[in-house]
């Protein structure tokens, strides 16, 4: 269990997709993502949203610590996943 400024939390899947700020301020989530929740469930949330960045430099420099992180990563490790 997570114990996160006073409030404790179970522990928790994590699920990625894009989602879409509406014009009045909801976060609207993609179809598949809302059927893997249950209604009324409680859920943590983090938004992340793109760097304004002019730098093209920063943007290959991201993406290849990225490739690099993942190039260490194989087909053996998914059984971490299961855990």
């Amino acid at each position: 269990m997570l114990k996160t400024v006073g409030i404790e939390f179970p522990a928790m899947k994590a699920y990625e997709f894009p989602a879409q700020i509406t014009s009045d301020g909801q976060l609207r989530l993609p179809e598949a993502a809302l059927s893997q929740l249950n209604a009324e469930q409680v859920v943590r949330v983090i938004v992340l949203i793109p760097e304004t960045t002019d730098s093209s430099e920063e943007q290959v420099w991201s993406m290849l610590a990225a490739e690099q992180f993942l190039a260490g990563y194989s087909a053996e490790d998914a059984l971490y996943d299961t855990l």
